[in-house]
């Protein structure tokens, strides 16, 4: 991933989170820019093999989830409490209005729980998504109705987790992420999402299986569909399969949705063309699928 200005971010409630910008050395006011959020357990470089593909012209924002990476909680602690996707969208609206000029046009691209996180704040901001988002990329992800894996005692023990302030650490190995991929996934890929897993800490793993359980964007599509949505899900996705991204786009009839064969949940690892191919198209106005199509997609973005 390219070099990166770290940044804070204060939220209302004081949250601290973490943000990382990355310009062209001749970025202006008017120089596009991605903002990518990522999923649960995750942080910012989930998203690294997509930056690497993006073209350097582009101005992009990543950070890290509230309680995830180096971002705090409330008051710039890490004690949980009632976090909710809500929440999350209220902290895209601060990064947004922190680390973007007010002149860029903007693509919005959301992993998972990002773009949950997506969907709520378009149903706070829907002028604003209208104004000055030109795209939406939305990988892996549900607008409601998450039901988890269904283990035994799954939710006590998510409530037991919440209380605990551990980082996962050594316990966490490559092998346990495979499940979140589709077939043949990379070993260094299994490996990086690991590193991430285990920075994470237990309470941050309960408080948020909460907030995804609970999680109810319906009502916010109507306001995202004002702008060209690309859907994409892994046939192979286990976590948050094509049901749901079916629905996602039964209920935006401007979206486009494109299911990856043999690909699982962690698309900005398994299918990096295609997310970078998705925020190319989002940043001419248009869905995946539906782009006019240009020798060079980026080009007319140039700085």
């Amino acid at each position: 991933m390219p070099s990166a200005q770290q940044q804070t971010v204060i939220t209302e409630d004081g949250a601290r989170l973490a943000a990382y910008v990355t310009s062209p050395p001749n970025a202006t006011p008017l120089t596009p820019t991605v903002v990518l959020a990522h999923g649960w357990t995750l942080d910012h470089r989930s998203w690294s093999r997509v930056i690497d593909e993006l073209p350097d012209n582009l101005r992009v924002v990543l950070w890290d989830q509230r309680g995830h990476g180096r971002s705090t909680l409330r008051a710039g602690r890490m004690r949980t409490g009632r976090e909710s996707i809500r929440q999350l969208g209220e902290d895209l609206a601060a990064i947004i209005e922190a680390l973007v000029p007010t002149e860029s046009p903007i693509v919005l691209a959301g992993h998972s729980m990002g773009g949950m996180t997506i969907m709520a704040y378009a149903g706070q901001q829907p002028e604003f998504l209208l104004r000055r988002v030109r795209g939406v990329v939305l990988a892996s992800t549900a607008s409601d109705g998450l039901r988890g894996p269904g283990i035994p005692g799954e939710r006590l023990a998510m409530k037991v987790l919440s209380k605990i302030p551990l980082r996962l650490g050594w316990v966490v190995t490559a092998g346990m992420m495979r499940g979140g991929f589709g077939r043949n996934p990379r070993q260094a890929d299994l490996e990086h999402a690991r590193t991430q897993l285990a920075g994470t800490r237990l309470s941050t793993i309960g408080t948020f299986y909460f907030a995804l359980m609970d999680h109810n964007e319906t009502g916010s599509l109507q306001a995202l569909d004002a702008v060209p949505v690309s859907v994409l899900v892994g046939s192979k996705d286990t976590l948050s399969p094509l049901r749901y991204a079916q629905s996602l786009v039964d209920n935006l009839p401007h979206s486009r949705l494109t299911e990856l064969p043999e690909r699982g949940h962690m698309l900005p690892y398994e299918d990096v063309d295609t997310v970078v191919a998705a925020i190319a198209a989002a940043l001419q106005g248009c869905a995946l699928g539906h782009e006019t199509e240009i020798e060079h997609p980026f080009a007319q973005h140039a700085s």
